[in-house]
């Protein structure tokens, strides 16, 4: 018997086809997830049109009386709690009731959140719908579902609500079918996230569970991109028992299309998920990957969102759940939703995609990706060929503007045609979308095409002695010791030589606590020269545009790297000026790069405070500090590896660097 229930108003004649064959989708839509939106009716990406404007897409289509529609459902607190908190439940709970005064400055210190009087309404509705989905397609009567849902919900934690989510709808569902209905028999769930943020709620729920593979691939950029961490770096794969069930998959760089995630598919998620074979698949579907969308930069078009929901079709025998995210481009987002449905109701065959190739980059990630993890999945222990990887996005079209009028012919022709099309159905004006601009992207690529023609020494008097810890500035990771990751440079590739070399200059150690390295100091140099002084430094050749990178991370690592913090012509001026303080990335303790000479008539650069600085260190005002055991111990091993000291001399010169006073 199908069931029937209300679509929030919508005509409840509804029917399923008589063709034996056709799949029985659910659909769950509710007008009431409209109440949540801004207190005082300003613009949002994340406005109640997002939802409606899917619902009449899929009617207009006629989709709607072909599936079988599902009322929708407030979830019960006993569920919500097994995701988050009490106290979010309890806030999110009340957080609309009109004795609630404190609304919009609770709103105010959350991370990109609004809430108002219909904020608690919705977000129950929300992850009660997704509840209601997964638990129908789990048990049978459902084939696949689709819950049109806002707000959205994978970037909401434990006990924080945030980017847009207030709870974490797809982590409350695959909770309760493990949890709450054991009789299912929903032993393994795969989670494939592909918003084109990183879901670090849905990670973090599942960090250390086994019974969850957790997929996500998005824009990272080296943690610039929101929510601008590492959580979605390649290298977080869980922990304990669940490690190697967290995959993330970073892009480097926006304006990856089909192309791009097709290669994700097939080289990292279809595989995997073929060994994990789960008992269903939940997906959070934000649609702000595609193509014109304001906040995403992507462009995945409608055809490329059919082609990776029909991939997912092969596994837990089609049993798949879609729960909306985002997607800000409410043409873009229609048409995608529209073509996920058709998939999951097998309207039409999805032929492959256009001979379009994924960027150097994607290739880059994936393999990246596939080396971590084949330590837990050997099907991906094998190396790509390089026949494959070779076939790339010519260097163009990443630089290329797609909603340019002047785009270049050839570019055009090995655009996918899908993607041209989809391109020409955003009838939006782009000029009234705050999407960012691909000058930008334009400008990085240029920088970095020209710095990298030029080599520099970078000097290191910390723990970057230890190449193995410089590295992790290189190629991106941790060492021991680390409490937290390092993105990497751009360009990966190893420093060309290594040298070591004494400099007349007084090392010491400041501050007392770092992100990186915990409670203790780190090391600083005095930029002034002084003969009785000696700084043991070990010497990286690399390009200026790995210096760049180097000296973002050092500083500022949320910064956008559309320009270069230190270009030619500083490089120019640094000769005569002797340091030059960057002041983009102030803010940071080593944004003074200071001009040490040459060797081998290249120039020697280091970065440390500026000279205001080491007053303040001098009376006081910010603290002396010996370093803790584990950073001094990276000096260490660099010292004695660099084969400057032996480890009892590499110790004793730490120890008077660190008491020794200024």
């Amino acid at each position: 018997m199908m069931e029937v229930g209300s679509s929030g108003g919508k005509s409840n004649c509804n029917r399923m086809s008589d063709a034996k064959n056709e799949r029985r989708v659910g659909l769950i839509y509710d007008q009431r997830m409209c109440k949540h939106r801004t207190p005082y009716g300003d613009d949002h990406p994340e406005k109640p049109d997002r939802i409606t404007v899917i619902w009449n897409k899929l009617e207009l289509a006629g989709i709607p009386q072909r599936c079988v529609i599902l009322n929708a459902k407030d979830a019960k607190d006993e569920y919500i709690c097994a995701v988050h908190s009490k106290n979010h439940v309890d806030l999110i709970r009340n957080i609309s009731s009109k004795e609630y005064s404190k609304r919009n400055r609770i709103a105010s210190k959350l991370n990109s959140i609004y809430l108002n009087e219909g904020s608690s309404e919705s977000a129950y509705l929300a992850a009660g719908s997704v509840i209601e989905v997964a638990e129908k397609v789990a048990k049978g009567e459902l084939n696949s579902a689709f819950a049109i849902v806002r707000p959205p919900g994978h970037h909401a934690e434990y006990d924080e609500a945030m980017g847009f989510c207030l709870f974490n709808n797809i982590a409350i569902a695959a909770s309760f079918l493990l949890d709450q209905r054991p009789e299912l028999g929903i032993n393994k769930i795969l989670i494939v996230d592909w918003d084109v943020h990183h879901g670090n709620g849905t990670q973090k729920a599942f960090w250390s569970d086994p019974r969850v593979l957790f997929f996500s691939v998005h824009r990272h950029e080296f943690g610039s991109f929101y929510p601008a961490n590492f959580d979605g770096f390649y290298t977080m794969v869980g922990e304990g028992p669940g490690a190697g069930y967290n995959i993330n998959v970073p892009w480097e760089n926006g304006r990856c299309g089909d192309a791009d995630y097709l290669a994700v598919w097939d080289h990292v998620l279809v595989p995997v998920a073929k060994e994990f074979n789960p008992d269903i698949i939940l997906v959070s579907a934000g649609f702000d990957a595609a193509v014109g969308d304001p906040l995403g930069g992507c462009r995945l078009t409608p055809h490329g969102y059919s082609v990776l929901l029909k991939k997912l079709m092969d596994f837990a025998q089609g049993r798949i759940v879609l729960a909306l995210e985002g997607g800000y481009n409410l043409d873009s987002l229609a048409n995608s939703a529209l073509a996920c449905m058709e998939v999951l109701l097998e309207d039409k065959p999805i032929s492959e995609l256009s001979e379009a190739y994924p960027f150097e980059s994607t290739w880059r990630v994936i393999q990246a990706v596939r080396q971590v993890l084949s330590a837990y999945w050997p099907t991906l222990a094998d190396k790509l060929p390089t026949k494959l990887t070779d076939q790339k996005a010519p260097p163009h079209i990443l630089l290329s503007s797609s909603e340019s009028d002047d785009e270049d012919d050839e570019a055009s022709k090995i655009i996918s045609k899908d993607l041209v099309q989809a391109i020409e159905d955003v009838v939006e004006p782009i000029s009234k979308l705050k999407i960012e601009d691909n000058h930008d992207e334009v400008n990085s690529a240029l920088w970095r095409s020209k710095l990298s023609k030029t080599d520099i020494w970078y000097a290191s008097f910390g723990s970057n002695m230890w190449k193995s810890r410089f590295l992790c500035y290189i190629e991106g990771g941790q060492v021991i010791g680390m409490k937290k990751l390092c993105s990497g440079s751009v360009d990966r590739n190893p420093p060309k030589e290594t040298r070591w070399k004494a400099f007349p200059h007084r090392l010491f150690f400041g501050r007392d606590f770092t992100q990186t390295w915990g409670p203790g100091g780190v090391a600083f140099l005095d930029p002034r020269s002084n003969s009785e002084d000696k700084a043991y430094v070990c010497l990286y050749k690399i390009t200026l545009e790995q210096f760049n990178d180097v000296l973002l991370q050092e500083n500022v690592p949320d910064h956008d790297m559309n320009s270069p913090l230190f270009d030619l012509n500083a490089l120019d001026s640094i000769l005569n000026e002797g340091s030059i303080p960057v002041e983009a990335v102030k803010r940071g303790w080593y944004h003074n790069v200071v001009y040490l000479g040459k060797k081998d008539d290249i120039p020697i650069l280091t970065m440390t405070c500026p000279l205001s600085v080491i007053e303040s260190f001098k009376s006081g005002e910010i603290p002396l500090c010996a370093p803790s055991k584990d950073y001094a111990d990276t000096l260490v091993r660099g010292l004695v590896e660099g084969k400057q000291l032996s480890e009892g001399d590499a110790t004793t010169y730490i120890q008077v660097a660190s008491t020794k006073p200024l």
